[in-house]
């Protein structure tokens, strides 16, 4: 089924541009620092609140693809949770990065209900929003143009708010929880009209094979699809290796290379750094169809891709940790951006893959099943480090408390040197050996297209 519609991939883009761009990327790179630095949870808080949200999702998420896969409107299968699902995603976003003025006790109430209330909304638009893919087109290069479309609006909306995050901090002005609650309402104002913006722009052209009645023997296919098993292992790794990069930035900056780093009007700090990155993977996004034509396949793509990103995070490690060298060190970072632009689309497309394969092999469609794994281990991927990176990080000497009286959060250090090897291994090391994971499984997989 080929068509060229430019208007609808960039409908689809718009959805991941919300999505990837906006809601998870603040939440990946500046949630472990604003929920310890900033409204004043402690770091075993932290870990704690991030390693429960992940149990919630283990449910929540192939509930939430079974129930799409079953859903039947006038406005399709997919695409009215995105429609409707828009104004309350927007709406607890922007509640989420709010600090209340309460004790202590209720802002821990506070952020664990929102920050779970969060991964439920997230998976309640974004498992449908990945399951488009499969119903929109069964062409195998179309879906390809789809998923790179997809990658470069999140990679694009990704630098976007990245790299405006510091200045327009500086514009509201006020306390960091002023800024935070400030631009937590201004971009899930965005988030939410993108969202709705997808769902209106996109068709679904394929109807599914439906299960009409609910069997958990759909859950336990699962697990006899080989390919699935290994795409969610590829998931799982490949979200590890973002979320510790994304994640400890903010940590690298504050402890290791001493704060914003300001020449002239341009001001470098970790929201910026990252966002370089994210222009380049919007980038390598864009071309990633034509780096697996010339490769021959989206395997063996995935694992040149890997391996780009396994060496570029091992030589991070070597850099020394002094602001002086800002510029190798973006420069290195570019080079890791440049492996995960190409191995993002082939990612989803893959996902695709397997839901034909489903089909074929049990006749009936579970495609918001299969991509609600997806979607589980982005946020598996994504909390989990920086649930770690919080317990490593009080484990080196990283302390955070609040004081009683005035609120304040107070950080002390009570061995700087741990602390600083720790933040740097978090960004090299541990991402090098998840690239190396996921290139392994990727090579191993079944699916040769």
């Amino acid at each position: 089924m080929k068509f060229n519609n430019l208007s609808e991939k960039i409908g689809y883009a718009l959805g991941d541009a919300a999505a990837g761009g906006v809601t998870w990327k603040i939440m990946s790179i500046a949630f472990p620092l604003f929920f310890t630095n900033v409204f004043g949870l402690t770091f075993a808080d932290a870990a704690a609140l991030m390693l429960i949200a992940r149990m919630f999702d283990v449910v929540t998420d192939p509930i939430m693809g079974s129930l799409a896969d079953r859903t039947q409107t006038r406005w399709g299968t997919y695409r009215p949770w995105l429609i409707f699902g828009a104004i309350p995603y927007g709406l607890v976003f922007a509640l989420l990065l709010f600090t209340p003025d309460l004790g202590i006790t209720a802002k821990r109430v506070w952020a664990y209900g929102f920050y779970i209330l969060m991964m439920a909304m997230y998976t309640l638009v974004n498992v449908p929003y990945g399951s488009l893919l499969g119903v929109m087109t069964d062409d195998d290069n179309e879906r390809n143009q789809f998923s790179s479309f997809r990658m470069v609006g999140a990679y694009a909306m990704g630098f976007i708010t990245l790299f405006i995050f510091p200045y327009l901090q500086k514009l509201v002005g006020g306390s960091e929880q002023h800024q935070y609650a400030v631009l937590g309402a201004a971009f899930g104002f965005v988030a939410c009209l993108m969202t709705m913006g997808c769902g209106l722009l996109t068709k679904e052209r394929i109807k599914p094979k439906r299960a009409e009645s609910f069997s958990f023997s759909q859950f336990g296919n699962l697990f006899k699809n080989k390919p699935w098993c290994y795409i969610t292992l590829v998931a799982v790794f490949t979200n590890f290796f973002n979320g510790f990069r994304y994640a400890v930035a903010g940590y690298m900056f504050t402890y290791c290379l001493g704060g914003d780093i300001t020449m002239g009007s341009l001001i470098i700090n970790f929201t910026v750094f990252m966002g370089i990155g994210e222009a380049t993977c919007m980038i390598f996004g864009g071309l990633s169809p034509a780096f697996t034509r010339w490769i021959g396949s989206k395997r063996m793509a995935f694992v040149w891709a890997s391996v780009i990103c396994f060496a570029t995070s091992l030589l991070y490690f070597f850099i020394p940790m002094d602001k002086s060298y800002i510029w190798v060190l973006i420069a290195v970072s570019v080079l890791t951006s440049v492996g995960a632009g190409l191995y993002s689309p082939l990612l989803w497309s893959m996902y695709a893959d397997v839901a034909d394969f489903a089909t074929e092999k049990f006749g009936s469609s579970s495609t918001g099943l299969i991509f609600s794994s997806g979607t589980m281990a982005q946020k598996f991927g994504g909390a989990i480090s920086g649930s770690l990176i919080a317990m490593l990080l009080g484990m080196a000497g990283l302390v955070s408390t609040t004081n009683e009286t005035t609120g304040e959060t107070i950080v002390t250090i009570t061995n700087e040197e741990s602390v600083k090897t720790m933040v740097w291994a978090l960004f090299s090391i541990f991402p090098a050996i998840m690239a190396a994971l996921m290139g392994l499984l990727a090579y191993k997989f079944p699916l040769k297209k």
